[in-house]
């Protein structure tokens, strides 16, 4: 079972929110999951992002792989503290 962080889509329409998640790299977008380790808001300015950040590194030790997005907003979480 391969694992990835990313990103799974909530809110409305034109009106997006995600949540950072561990899932099977087999399962839907807005499937099931693992684990929920963060959130992100891209309508509010700036983005909100609001980040696990124990539970993440703990994945990412495990073997999971994060997307290209998802690496990208925990590179900014991380700097931002």
């Amino acid at each position: 079972m391969a694992l990835v962080i990313r990103l799974r889509r909530h809110g409305g329409r034109k009106k997006p929110f995600f949540r950072i998640v561990v899932a099977d790299s087999r399962s839907p977008r807005d499937g099931r999951f693992v684990d929920q380790i963060g959130t992100y808001d891209p309508i509010t300015a700036p983005p909100k992002i609001t980040l696990k950040k124990e539970q993440a590194e703990r994945w990412l030790k495990a073997g999971a792989q994060p997307t290209e997005t998802v690496q990208k907003l925990i590179k900014l979480a991380t700097s931002a503290a």
